[in-house]
């Protein structure tokens, strides 16, 4: 029998104890996870999620803020260009966009592979890290005669890229694990809705800093005669707005740093019983991380290494598991619909200058009437339409079910995008129906798959394998973004005359688009609904369930007819 500790009272409850008697490795980890399926939401669930949150903030306010500042990277750096003076072209500014894109494949895909070989914790914050010095190197750079400002800048946000990619998979699925069933989505979809805080927050400090040097650019009529003092104050204010990412993430480093291995990894990958149910303890306790006893803990793995009847991840038992088709549909289900959502999301950006302008936010009269119009007009459509979709799925997830609400935004968006692009030509005679419509398809992107893409593959994998298969799920959505970006982009403007800005073909691109959140609609179909169901349960763990893969049979999860629980219950 296990050796007892002292300790515990009301508020912090010994649950070592509990588990002291208990020499069956699968048994401690089955009521060591229902400790945290069943916990009562408390401060160290709002913890976990503004640590992970804030990470989105940065990821959100690094992407969107490069949005801002290429135009006045074009003012400071192709001021003597003898076309279009003033303005950045088109192919710099779109490699500068789609660098980070990039290098967020790379990130998701190699984050998510090491987080299930070394660990979450071990990787946690690395992402982070890496941000941090790319957001302050980018914000340092500058041309020279051997290498371009554009180059530079690809090159630093490619490596950014690569910290945002790694946070999608860390994030998701440390919360998830860390998460009670109850409010598991809810959870999820909070940190993922920092992303629209973000976005505000870009735009917010682009209209700070415009305000802070308004005399310098009212000297300046427009981007060709944007010389002297105007020029400095717009190479100084580029420089704060990209400096300025780097803030939020500096505050949440130490707690990404300092965060507990999840319990679920340190049971079925590292499978170490006892400091697993140690971790169990010390989170709900609001503690780092678990302190078990050595020289038990050495023993107790050895013991639970032959016992425990979680499969050991390999490259084998991951085929052996994907082939099945109950699973590989749900990879490919997440996958698909990831990547046919961002050809669109990124795609409707296209509009943004056109929108801009059916709302008198687009153009001025001097530089300063210039930038503060578009930091105001940004922050008109990301309150109008992207954060209150988010919080509203925040609010939702848990009781409409993720599979509910990804259906219902596919279907919304797919009716949306074949209204602009059939009525397109009608709509511009109306400024404020378009508006409308771009509003609207804001809201169903994020009250719809734009969260459930990011929830659903955090929970619907095996632990072994969760942040792998989140990281090809979120690269696949990654690699819609550049697609949208680089074929679409130019895509729009066929058929007008050359150096012209007018896009002839943009109502056909947003039919494109209705045709992909159609295909968006049909993969949904392939996800199951995760909604209140335990993280073993949905990885086929569970005897009894639909999904139930006795490959992954674990004796956490059995049949039990021990008279306390009632006679043949299963035990969730």
């Amino acid at each position: 029998m296990a050796r007892t500790t002292a300790g515990g009272n009301a508020a912090f409850h010994n649950f070592h104890n509990d588990y002291a008697h208990i020499e069956d490795p699968n048994e401690r980890r089955r009521l060591a996870l229902a400790e945290i399926d069943k916990a009562p939401f408390g401060w160290y669930h709002v913890r976990a999620v503004v640590v992970a949150g804030i990470g989105f903030f940065t990821d959100a306010y690094d992407i969107f803020a490069i949005n801002l500042v290429t135009a006045m990277l074009g003012v400071v750096y192709w001021q003597s260009a003898k076309s279009k003076p003033g303005t950045i072209p088109e192919h710099s500014d779109t490699a500068i966009k789609v660098a980070t894109s990039g290098g967020t494949v790379l990130g998701q895909v190699g984050f998510g592979i090491l987080a299930d070989v070394v660990g979450r914790k071990r990787m946690y914050g690395l992402e982070l890290i890496l941000i941090i010095f790319a957001t302050l190197a980018q914000s340092l750079s500058s041309n020279s005669p051997a290498i371009s400002i554009v180059g530079l800048i690809i090159f630093w946000r490619v490596l950014m890229g690569i910290g945002i990619g790694g946070d999608y998979p860390l994030s998701s699925i440390i919360t998830s694990e860390f998460a009670t069933t109850k409010w598991r989505g809810a959870m999820m979809g909070a940190v993922f809705a920092m992303q629209g805080i973000g976005q505000l927050a870009a735009a917010l400090i682009a209209l700070i800093v415009t305000s802070g040097f308004k005399e310098s650019l009212l000297s300046a009529k427009g981007a060709s005669s944007c010389d002297g003092v105007c020029k400095v104050a717009v190479d100084k204010m580029w420089r704060v707005i990209i400096g300025f990412g780097a803030v939020p993430g500096c505050i949440a480093l130490y707690y990404r740093l300092t965060i507990p291995e999840t319990p679920r990894y340190t049971f079925d990958v590292a499978r170490d019983v006892e400091k697993a149910g140690e971790d169990t303890k010390a989170y709900i306790q609001g503690k780092a991380e678990g302190r078990p006893d050595e020289v038990r803990r050495v023993t107790v793995l050895a013991d639970s290494e032959g016992r425990l009847e979680t499969p050991k991840a390999s490259y084998g038992d991951f085929i052996r598991h994907y082939k099945q088709w109950k699973f590989g549909k749900v990879l490919l289900g997440t996958a698909g619909s990831w990547f046919f959502l961002d050809v669109a999301f990124y795609g409707l950006g296209l509009n943004n200058s056109i929108i801009l302008g059916a709302i008198g936010y687009s153009k001025g009269n001097s530089m300063y009437e210039i930038f503060r119009r578009t930091a105001v007009g940004n922050l008109i459509l990301v309150c109008a339409g992207a954060i209150p979709g988010y919080w509203v799925t925040v609010f939702t997830v848990d009781t409409l079910g993720r599979k509910t609400i990804q259906l219902m935004g596919f279907t919304m968006l797919t009716i949306l995008f074949v209204v602009i692009g059939f009525a397109y030509h009608k709509l511009l005679e109306h400024n404020g129906a378009l508006l409308a419509l771009y509003v609207l398809a804001q809201f169903f992107f994020n009250f719809g798959p734009n969260a459930t893409t990011f929830i659903v593959p955090g929970e619907c994998f095996p632990t072994r394998y969760r942040s792998t298969s989140h990281g090809i799920s979120a690269a696949s959505g990654k690699i819609g973004a550049i697609i949208a970006q680089v074929v679409f982009g130019p895509l729009r403007q066929r058929g007008a005359p050359p150096g012209s800005t007018e896009s002839p073909w943009l109502n056909h691109v947003m039919e494109i688009f209705a045709l992909f959140m159609l295909c968006g609609l049909f993969t949904t179909f392939l996800i199951p609904e995760t909604k209140r169901k335990t993280l073993e349960e949905l990885a086929g763990e569970v005897p009894g369930t639909a999904n139930y893969d006795p490959g992954s049979r674990s004796a956490a999860y059995k049949t039990n007819s021990d008279p306390d629980s009632g006679s043949g219950e299963k035990i969730v």
